[in-house]
């Protein structure tokens, strides 16, 4: 088994026509979350208290984001990861919304909003990546990545993180 790190991604956007697939799949939540920029309510998310080892990966295209031992309880009410899998499969931007300044993530390959990023979190980093649930996925240890894109990415065998 290879080391999620080991992998390489395709990380090119998908064209229109793997979009219209993409969010076809989605519910209006789903689509107002990713697409929209939403947030979800604190304390209800399905992977605030997921314990088991894998990877988290984008909801809409699949990209691995976050190694579950990236995770930590933050407190704040939503899975909070140290870490991304790799720096480049996450963009920032700069949020103003709600009369505050934040740095929002998205998914650099399809631009799924995933969170934001905060600079309060613990050891080796310093950062807390606070992400939606909504806007993930999850991936246990040993099982195949998703490819939602259909463009062969390195999900031919099972990996661990």
């Amino acid at each position: 088994m290879r080391d999620i790190f080991e992998m390489r991604f395709d990380l090119t956007a998908p064209t229109r026509e793997q979009m219209r697939e993409l969010v076809a799949d989605l519910s209006e939540d789903e689509r107002q979350l990713l697409l929209e920029h939403g947030e979800e309510a604190p304390f209800c998310g399905v992977f605030l208290h997921e314990e088991r080892g894998g990877v988290y990966t984008c909801r809409l295209c699949g990209l691995p984001l976050f190694k579950a031992v990236a995770k930590f309880e933050s407190g704040t009410g939503w899975p909070s990861f140290t870490a991304p899998v790799a720096e480049a499969h996450l963009r920032s931007i700069r949020d103003t919304r709600y009369g505050m300044v934040r740095t929002e993530i998205v998914c650099a390959r399809c631009g799924a909003h995933q969170g934001h990023v905060f600079p309060d979190g613990p050891p080796p980093t310093g950062d807390r990546f606070c992400i939606n649930s909504g806007s993930l996925e999850f991936t246990p240890n040993g099982e195949l990545l998703p490819d939602k894109l259909r463009r062969g990415a390195p999900e031919g065998e099972p990996w661990n993180s």
